[in-house]
Protein backbone atom coordinates (compact mmCIF):
# COMPACT_ATOMS: atom_id res chain seq x y z
CA UNK A 1 0.00 0.00 0.00
CA UNK A 2 1.38 3.28 -1.01
CA UNK A 3 2.68 4.95 2.05
CA UNK A 4 0.47 8.12 2.01
CA UNK A 5 -2.11 5.46 2.79
CA UNK A 6 -0.92 4.87 6.06
CA UNK A 7 -0.27 8.35 7.25
CA UNK A 8 -3.17 10.95 8.56
CA UNK A 9 -2.29 14.49 9.10
CA UNK A 10 -3.02 17.05 11.30
CA UNK A 11 -1.47 20.31 11.18
CA UNK A 12 -2.04 23.24 13.35
CA UNK A 13 -1.64 26.99 13.09
CA UNK A 14 0.25 27.11 16.64
CA UNK A 15 2.06 24.87 18.64
CA UNK A 16 -0.48 25.73 21.43
CA UNK A 17 -3.36 24.26 19.15
CA UNK A 18 -1.49 21.51 18.49
CA UNK A 19 -0.92 20.80 21.86
CA UNK A 20 -3.82 21.53 22.96
CA UNK A 21 -5.30 18.70 20.68
CA UNK A 22 -2.14 16.07 20.90
CA UNK A 23 -2.86 16.05 24.64
CA UNK A 24 -6.90 14.88 24.27
CA UNK A 25 -5.37 12.53 21.36
CA UNK A 26 -3.24 10.92 23.66
CA UNK A 27 -5.49 10.66 26.97
CA UNK A 28 -8.16 9.25 24.86
CA UNK A 29 -6.39 6.82 23.38
CA UNK A 30 -5.60 5.69 26.69
CA UNK A 31 -8.37 5.71 28.30
CA UNK A 32 -9.51 3.79 25.78
CA UNK A 33 -7.05 1.33 26.16
CA UNK A 34 -7.68 1.17 30.23
CA UNK A 35 -11.12 0.32 29.29
CA UNK A 36 -10.34 -2.54 27.17
CA UNK A 37 -7.48 -4.25 28.99
CA UNK A 38 -7.64 -2.62 32.23
CA UNK A 39 -4.23 -1.17 31.99
CA UNK A 40 -1.77 1.02 29.32
CA UNK A 41 1.71 1.87 28.02
CA UNK A 42 2.71 4.77 26.48
CA UNK A 43 6.48 5.17 25.31
CA UNK A 44 7.86 8.79 25.18
CA UNK A 45 10.69 10.11 22.84
CA UNK A 46 13.40 12.80 23.76
CA UNK A 47 14.17 16.03 22.07
CA UNK A 48 13.06 19.63 22.79
CA UNK A 49 9.03 19.08 21.18
CA UNK A 50 8.04 17.06 24.02
CA UNK A 51 8.70 19.57 26.61
CA UNK A 52 5.41 21.20 24.40
CA UNK A 53 3.49 18.84 25.41
CA UNK A 54 4.08 16.21 28.23
CA UNK A 55 3.21 18.88 31.24
CA UNK A 56 -0.26 18.96 29.86
CA UNK A 57 -0.54 15.66 29.79
CA UNK A 58 1.13 14.61 32.83
CA UNK A 59 -2.15 16.60 34.28
CA UNK A 60 -4.62 15.04 33.10
CA UNK A 61 -6.87 13.14 35.36
CA UNK A 62 -5.62 9.76 34.47
CA UNK A 63 -5.31 6.58 36.75
CA UNK A 64 -1.70 6.64 36.01
CA UNK A 65 -0.67 4.17 38.20
CA UNK A 66 -2.24 1.58 35.18
CA UNK A 67 0.09 2.62 33.01
CA UNK A 68 3.06 1.80 31.96
CA UNK A 69 5.79 4.28 30.47
CA UNK A 70 8.72 3.96 28.90
CA UNK A 71 11.30 6.03 26.63
CA UNK A 72 11.40 4.91 22.56
CA UNK A 73 15.39 5.74 23.26
CA UNK A 74 17.81 7.23 25.30
CA UNK A 75 21.34 8.32 25.14
CA UNK A 76 23.90 6.14 26.87
CA UNK A 77 24.55 8.96 29.73
CA UNK A 78 24.29 9.35 33.24
CA UNK A 79 19.89 9.82 34.30
CA UNK A 80 21.34 13.42 35.70
CA UNK A 81 22.80 14.42 32.25
CA UNK A 82 21.52 17.24 30.91
CA UNK A 83 21.14 15.39 27.83
CA UNK A 84 19.29 12.34 28.97
CA UNK A 85 15.83 11.66 28.20
CA UNK A 86 14.68 10.04 31.57
CA UNK A 87 16.25 13.13 33.21
CA UNK A 88 13.43 15.31 30.41
CA UNK A 89 10.65 13.05 31.20
CA UNK A 90 11.23 13.16 34.95
CA UNK A 91 11.77 17.12 35.31
CA UNK A 92 8.43 17.64 32.18
CA UNK A 93 6.19 14.73 32.73
CA UNK A 94 6.40 12.12 35.77
CA UNK A 95 6.66 15.07 38.10
CA UNK A 96 3.41 17.01 37.00
CA UNK A 97 1.39 13.42 37.76
CA UNK A 98 -0.71 12.88 41.50
CA UNK A 99 -0.25 9.42 40.92
CA UNK A 100 3.07 8.03 39.70
CA UNK A 101 3.05 5.51 36.85
CA UNK A 102 5.09 2.39 36.40
CA UNK A 103 8.12 4.09 34.56
CA UNK A 104 10.71 2.05 32.90
CA UNK A 105 13.98 4.00 32.46
CA UNK A 106 16.61 2.63 29.71
CA UNK A 107 19.91 3.34 31.56
CA UNK A 108 21.75 0.35 32.96
CA UNK A 109 25.11 0.49 34.94
CA UNK A 110 26.70 -1.27 31.72
CA UNK A 111 29.42 0.40 29.77
CA UNK A 112 28.26 -0.29 26.66
CA UNK A 113 24.33 0.12 25.13
CA UNK A 114 25.28 -3.30 23.55
CA UNK A 115 26.20 -5.16 26.62
CA UNK A 116 22.98 -3.75 28.23
CA UNK A 117 20.98 -5.06 26.03
CA UNK A 118 19.42 -8.18 27.25
CA UNK A 119 18.93 -6.86 30.98
CA UNK A 120 16.81 -4.34 29.33
CA UNK A 121 15.12 -6.61 27.18
CA UNK A 122 14.00 -8.32 29.98
CA UNK A 123 12.54 -4.71 31.98
CA UNK A 124 10.96 -4.12 28.69
CA UNK A 125 9.44 -7.35 28.91
CA UNK A 126 7.24 -6.52 31.54
CA UNK A 127 5.61 -3.63 29.95
CA UNK A 128 1.95 -4.80 28.21
CA UNK A 129 2.01 -4.87 24.63
CA UNK A 130 1.28 -4.06 21.88
CA UNK A 131 2.06 -0.50 23.41
CA UNK A 132 -1.34 1.46 23.68
CA UNK A 133 0.50 4.55 22.12
CA UNK A 134 3.74 5.02 20.93
CA UNK A 135 4.75 8.58 20.07
CA UNK A 136 7.54 9.59 17.83
CA UNK A 137 9.72 12.06 17.24
CA UNK A 138 11.30 13.01 13.21
CA UNK A 139 15.28 13.66 12.58
CA UNK A 140 15.84 15.62 10.07
CA UNK A 141 17.59 12.20 8.33
CA UNK A 142 14.55 10.56 8.57
CA UNK A 143 15.23 8.05 11.78
CA UNK A 144 13.23 7.08 14.19
CA UNK A 145 13.68 6.50 18.13
CA UNK A 146 17.30 5.90 17.62
CA UNK A 147 17.08 4.01 14.52
CA UNK A 148 19.44 5.70 11.70
CA UNK A 149 19.13 5.25 8.30
CA UNK A 150 21.55 2.30 7.44
CA UNK A 151 20.83 0.24 10.65
CA UNK A 152 19.03 -3.35 10.33
CA UNK A 153 15.40 -2.90 11.22
CA UNK A 154 14.24 -6.03 11.75
CA UNK A 155 10.59 -6.84 12.23
CA UNK A 156 11.40 -10.24 13.89
CA UNK A 157 14.45 -9.47 15.95
CA UNK A 158 14.59 -11.29 19.03
CA UNK A 159 15.37 -8.25 21.55
CA UNK A 160 12.87 -5.54 22.38
CA UNK A 161 15.83 -2.94 22.47
CA UNK A 162 18.74 -2.48 19.92
CA UNK A 163 22.01 -0.18 20.44
CA UNK A 164 23.05 2.36 18.05
CA UNK A 165 25.79 4.72 17.18
CA UNK A 166 24.42 8.31 15.65
CA UNK A 167 26.25 9.08 12.54
CA UNK A 168 26.77 12.44 14.07
CA UNK A 169 26.33 12.45 17.87
CA UNK A 170 28.44 12.95 20.99
CA UNK A 171 26.78 10.01 23.16
CA UNK A 172 26.22 6.54 22.10
CA UNK A 173 22.64 5.42 22.12
CA UNK A 174 20.12 2.61 23.09
CA UNK A 175 16.79 2.20 21.16
CA UNK A 176 13.29 0.76 20.95
CA UNK A 177 13.78 -1.93 18.36
CA UNK A 178 12.04 -1.50 14.98
CA UNK A 179 10.09 -5.04 15.81
CA UNK A 180 8.90 -3.46 19.75
CA UNK A 181 7.93 -0.07 17.32
CA UNK A 182 5.44 -2.24 15.11
CA UNK A 183 3.92 -3.71 18.26
CA UNK A 184 1.99 -0.55 19.19
CA UNK A 185 -1.92 -0.05 18.84
CA UNK A 186 -1.30 3.14 18.12
CA UNK A 187 1.77 5.65 16.69
CA UNK A 188 1.39 9.32 16.43
CA UNK A 189 4.86 11.39 14.82
CA UNK A 190 4.66 14.98 16.70
CA UNK A 191 6.90 17.29 14.35
CA UNK A 192 7.09 20.93 14.58
CA UNK A 193 8.89 23.28 12.17
CA UNK A 194 8.49 24.24 8.55
CA UNK A 195 11.39 22.18 7.35
CA UNK A 196 10.77 19.09 9.37
CA UNK A 197 7.07 19.54 7.37
CA UNK A 198 8.51 19.93 4.36
CA UNK A 199 10.94 16.54 5.04
CA UNK A 200 7.93 14.84 5.57
CA UNK A 201 6.49 16.41 2.50
CA UNK A 202 9.36 14.90 0.39
CA UNK A 203 9.35 11.37 2.20
CA UNK A 204 5.28 10.76 1.23
CA UNK A 205 6.23 11.70 -1.91
CA UNK A 206 8.81 10.01 -3.26
CA UNK A 207 8.99 6.67 -0.69
CA UNK A 208 12.32 5.58 0.48
CA UNK A 209 12.58 1.87 2.13
CA UNK A 210 15.78 2.32 3.71
CA UNK A 211 14.89 5.57 5.67
CA UNK A 212 13.15 3.91 9.05
CA UNK A 213 9.92 6.26 8.86
CA UNK A 214 9.12 5.11 5.71
CA UNK A 215 9.91 1.51 6.60
CA UNK A 216 7.67 2.31 9.69
CA UNK A 217 4.71 3.16 7.55
CA UNK A 218 5.04 -0.05 5.44
CA UNK A 219 4.20 -1.80 8.42
CA UNK A 220 2.22 0.53 10.92
CA UNK A 221 -0.83 3.59 10.05
CA UNK A 222 0.94 6.63 11.79
CA UNK A 223 -1.52 10.02 12.93
CA UNK A 224 0.56 13.27 12.67
CA UNK A 225 0.45 16.29 14.37
CA UNK A 226 2.44 18.91 12.93
CA UNK A 227 2.74 22.56 12.76
CA UNK A 228 5.57 25.56 11.63
CA UNK A 229 6.26 26.83 14.92
CA UNK A 230 8.69 25.00 17.58
CA UNK A 231 8.86 25.06 21.15
CA UNK A 232 11.08 27.51 23.04
CA UNK A 233 11.52 27.78 26.47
Amino acid sequence: MPAHHLIQRHYFSHLSALTHAFVQYASTTLRDALAQRGQASLVVPGGQTPRAYLPQLGQQDLPWDQIYITLSDERWVNACHQDSNERLLREHFLQNMRIPPHFIPFKTSHAHPELAIASLHTRLSAIPRPFSLTILGLGEDGHIASLFPGMTLDPSAPHLCQAATPPAAPALRMSLSFRALIDSDHISLVITGNGKRQFLDQMIARPDPSLPFIKLLQHKPVTVFETDTTYQE
